[in-house]
């Protein structure tokens, strides 16, 4: 088929010159399905015959000139939150929740009415409360990178990231709560977007926190993020998309927090993004150290439940209690020690974190960006993590760095800039100010461009032994 090397909006031209064929493309993800999803375990439901039968429609379309949308004949994954038809939703939970759950919210609706092909519902962590992507009742996606001894996928979007590297999907829809669609992004090689809150709706996607919850995007490159992104963006709003505009690099203000998101770090990725930090500049960027404050004390917030403990408790009991009983003991122990949190410190923490948000969003008249490093360690073998506290601090050491965007209300993106000591992918991530989704995108072309892609997704050890 030859889309190893195509971008989306290569593929988009092939697809209505008559170059390539939705059909062709559908047929190759599911050839890559069948060789690997034994070894690397991305879905929960597969849907590549449903799949094949529309491509086939949309190429139908396309000859006879009707465009429906930029995704029009993409294969996509969908992680099993979202509501899709025909699909059964469990949310990572032991059974499928009610027939309600398959209904399309807003955002999965824009990438149908443009006829994008769902090759599949990718696992999740249940009820998508984890970083780290294990599943104890249908088992965890392995990480590509990790031939040997399996390790982490990244979470709570755990099968998203491997759908990519599989070349079962083209793009992956995610969902964003403390980092689910940036950490396996991370880990896997790939590029994932967490936009503004609120900038998507939630509606019919199984929610774990209503107060940060961000449905979002996985893919190849920062290149076919943004052109996802877009799409869905301009259906969602009603307004025809525009090109981005891209800065130079001479007029980029790039802020490197001088504290927290490095302490720990795993040594080899704090010198990959350093590295990349100082090529930009080099190439003109305007690099300043800066001090992003009150991550300490929010990152204490997240790590006595948050918000999200709260609202997930109060979610369940409210909808479906029967589940609480159900839940895995590594999510049920935090849920349940939501139910002690009182409404006065559920609403002095909404409070901190929303005086946290102002100060981040002030910081944003002084750079356009600020980057660290994505994940602070090297992904973990499943196997050790076992014990619960191995599992606690891996988890949180996980979910750390990209946490903060959530909890101060920034959009933000991971993108590849190389590889740790034991060749698993490091992920650098760029925060933005709230409702710069598109600036973001934009100043994450110009550094890809820079970079280059120095990761290639669908060249991993698990693929091409």
């Amino acid at each position: 088929m030859g889309t190893k090397f195509k971008s989306l909006k290569d593929i988009h031209v092939g697809l209505r010159s008559g170059e390539l064929t939705a059909e062709a493309l559908v047929q190759s993800c599911i050839a890559n399905y069948a060789r690997l999803e034994p070894t690397l375990h991305a879905y929960k439901s597969w849907g590549g015959e449903a799949a094949l039968k529309n491509a086939r429609a949309a190429d139908t379309l396309f000859a006879s000139g009707i465009d429906l949308g930029p995704l029009m004949g993409i294969p996509v994954s969908v992680k099993d939150l979202y509501g899709v038809p025909g699909f059964p939703t469990f949310a990572g939970s032991p059974e499928a929740l009610s027939k309600s759950w398959e209904e399309p919210g807003p955002v999965m609706q824009s990438a149908l009415r443009q006829l994008a092909l769902v090759m599949g519902k990718s696992h999740t962590v249940e009820f998508a409360f984890g970083g780290i992507g294990i599943n104890a009742h249908w088992g965890t996606p392995v990480n590509p990178w990790s031939v040997g001894e399996p390790r982490i996928p990244g979470g709570s979007s755990s099968g998203a990231g491997v759908s990519l590297a599989q070349g079962s999907a083209l793009v992956a829809f995610g969902t964003d709560t403390a980092g689910s669609v940036r950490i396996p992004a991370s880990l896997t090689g790939a590029v994932g977007f967490k936009p503004t809150w609120g900038r998507w709706p939630g509606a019919g996607i199984v929610p774990l926190s209503s107060s940060l919850d961000t449905p979002g995007i996985l893919a190849r490159s920062v290149d076919d993020v943004a052109f996802a992104f877009t799409a869905i963006d301009a259906m969602l709003t009603g307004k025809q998309a525009e090109p981005l505009s891209l800065p130079t690099m001479s007029a980029l203000r790039i802020g490197v927090p001088d504290h927290f998101f490095w302490d720990g770090a795993d040594p080899v990725i704090i010198r990959e993004v350093e590295a990349a930090i100082a090529k930009l500049e080099a190439a003109g960027a305007k690099v300043s150290r800066i001090t992003l404050p009150r991550c300490d004390e929010v990152y204490g917030i997240f790590g006595r439940g948050g918000l999200a403990a709260s609202e997930l408790c109060a979610f369940l009991a409210d909808t479906m209690p029967h589940k609480l009983e159900q839940l895995d003991p590594v999510v049920r122990m935090r849920v349940e020690a939501a139910e002690s949190v009182s409404s006065v410190e559920y609403l002095r923490r909404r409070t901190a974190l929303n005086t946290a948000a102002r100060e981040a969003a002030a910081l944003f008249t002084e750079v356009d960006v600020i980057v660290t490093p994505t994940v602070a360690i090297s992904p973990p073998c499943i196997s050790e993590l076992a014990d619960g506290e191995a599992y606690r601090h891996a988890n949180m050491m996980t979910l750390r760095n990209t946490s903060i965007a959530n909890l101060m209300g920034l959009c933000a993106i991971s993108m590849p800039v190389g590889k740790d000591g034991l060749g698993m992918p490091i992920g650098m991530q760029l925060m933005g100010g709230p409702d710069q989704d598109a600036k973001l995108l934009a100043i994450s072309i110009l550094l890809e461009n820079k970079l280059g892609k120095p990761i290639d997704v669908l060249g991993t050890p698990a693929l091409t032994q």
